[in-house]
């Protein structure tokens, strides 16, 4: 029986009662006592180690609602195109890419954003082919929803001049013709995603352990993952070789809902390590990419409302057929005709899904009509949101939807009806650090203070909700239950202590806090 007691002025429960502590007794992983340093120094047994934490504040660790780890350790040392201001601009990093890293294998990675791009060019595989030749590319733009490929990576996937349009996705054409210009979105992306994915899976364990390092670096100690059968046999090896450094959570992909099935899987089945997820389905695309599924069309671009990735028929079918077998539906949902469909979908199958006991989530949900804000609360469905999506989607959201009547990314109306809202980061899509996510729920500006006072302000949260909402909330979302989330006697001893407190700066300061040790059941896995 290991036992550690940890100390520290600031342990902060974040539990209902908000209780702080001086110390904390950990035994084989678990919280033993919370209480003074004398008054736990008096039960320690006789081997009992003292710790002293170092920071301003101790927290229990985050836990990410919505991540893609798998992506994040694929794309660890591929050609990063965030942040760039043209075109020409991606093209050079590509260029130095290319020069330091020959070969002939797929190039992953980009996350290019022609939205910040002056005048937004559109990229085209020639761009690609001048630079990698033969050598296939295949580059998702910043929301994953959009690749960008080259005359080789469209090749290998058999996508030709007589391809159509598959259902829920679009082959982008050249001017006048029917060649295929090098960008997909949506359900297009698929063949070429799954070869690229497929060129590193036999050491994706690899890369996934040094995504793991990274994640508990910024303080994150569970995350709800959303990826494929690869990325649970990643995580299975690295669990049956001692080396899975945080808790998992793994939802399934659409296309494993049959093997799932047939193999038995449920909802909520594992162990304190790594349990079965929802299902992921999608309702629709993403905003920069104009798929976001709309009741109206996007501002200037008239007759534009999206794409129904998957249509609502097939959707309620999948629903039905996932509940009915013990499993949640997780669903993405950016437009607001989107998230009407699929609550519409799960009002369907409202009464499976409450005898099953299980909770569905819709992922995102960041643009509602208002009267789809309570039906959260009424279906029992989890809104999983992503602070920083409202904030640095400003202002290109307000560019694309105009001042319509909606809900934009309504965290405190979602609260405020009851809805349990659980938050993530959507790494590799944006930044996975869960700091960042804090600051923007809580000031609903980007860290330059843009804008001024932040957007719909009366939608932001308190710290404490906020804080809850990266460590209790998703792991209630997850079924999880209360040994989860919060440093309460008897809960799992993840935590992280922080090199300020955020209840004592300014919320501005927050994104700005630094991780001084991370803990996992009660060993160190990361010191700054």
């Amino acid at each position: 029986m290991r036992s550690v007691l940890y100390v520290h002025p600031n342990i902060r429960s974040l539990d209902a009662s908000e209780s702080v502590h001086g110390a904390m007794l950990v035994t084989d992983g678990r919280i033993a006592a919370l209480g003074t340093p004398v008054d736990l120094a008096a039960r320690a047994t006789p081997g009992t180690e003292t710790i002293e934490l170092p920071g301003e504040v101790v927290l229990p660790g985050f836990h990410d609602a919505h991540i893609h780890t798998g992506n994040l350790a694929r794309e660890i040392g591929a050609p990063d195109l965030r942040g760039l201001a043209s075109l020409d601009d991606a093209l050079g990093v590509l260029r130095d890419y290319a020069t330091a890293n020959p070969g002939d294998t797929w190039v992953l990675g980009g996350r290019w954003d022609r939205n910040a791009w002056q005048g937004r060019p559109e990229p085209t595989r020639h761009h690609l082919d001048q630079i990698f030749g033969a050598r296939p590319v295949a580059l998702p733009s910043v929301d994953g929803h959009s690749v960008w490929a080259n005359t080789a990576g469209l090749r290998a996937a058999g996508i030709t001049a007589g391809s159509g349009d598959p259902v829920g996705g679009r082959i982008a054409r050249e001017a006048g013709g029917t060649e295929p210009s090098g960008l997909l979105f949506e359900s297009a992306m698929d063949e070429i995603r799954e070869l690229s994915e497929a060129a590193i899976a036999a050491d994706l364990h690899l890369y996934l352990r040094e995504a793991h390092r990274r994640l508990l670096a910024t303080g994150i100690t569970h995350v709800t993952n959303f990826e494929g059968e690869d990325v649970r046999a990643a995580y299975t090896r690295l669990r049956q070789d001692g080396e899975l450094g945080l808790r998992a959570h793994l939802g399934l992909s659409m296309d494993a809902l049959d093997l799932a099935i047939g193999e038995g899987r449920r909802t909520g089945d594992g162990d304190e390590w790594i349990t079965t997820g929802p299902v992921k389905l999608f309702s629709d695309g993403a905003l920069g990419s104009h798929t976001a599924h709309l009741h109206h069309a996007f501002e200037g671009d008239p007759g534009n409302q999206g794409i129904e990735v998957i249509p609502f028929a097939q959707l309620c079918e999948l629903v039905d057929r996932a509940v009915t077998h013990g499993i949640a539906v997780a669903t993405h949902a950016i437009g607001d005709r989107a998230n009407t469909l699929v609550l519409d979908a799960y009002e369907r199958a409202h009464a499976q899904t409450r005898a099953a006991g299980l909770t569905n989530r819709i992922e995102h949900a960041q643009h509602l009509h208002w009267a789809d804000v309570p039906r959260f609360t009424e279906l029992g469905v989890v809104a999983s949101m992503q602070p920083i999506h409202c904030t640095s989607d400003f202002p290109l959201s307000v560019e694309l939807l105009g001042d319509r009547d909606i809900a934009h990314y309504p965290w405190r109306s979602l609260i405020d009806a009851g809805a349990l809202v659980a938050f993530g980061s959507d790494a590799p899509v944006e930044p996975e650090n869960p700091l960042f996510g804090v600051h923007a729920a809580v000031t609903r500006m980007r860290r330059d203070g843009v804008p001024p006072g932040g957007r719909e302000p009366e939608q932001r949260v308190s710290l404490t909700e906020a804080l809850r909402g990266f460590t209790s909330a998703p792991a209630r979302a997850a079924g999880l239950g209360p040994e989860f989330g919060r440093l309460a006697v008897g809960a799992h001893a993840d935590f992280v202590a922080l090199s300020q407190d955020p209840y004592a700066v300014d919320p501005s300061e927050i994104a700005g806090l630094s991780v001084a040790l991370t803990a996992v059941a009660g060993d160190v896995v990361h010191t700054a």
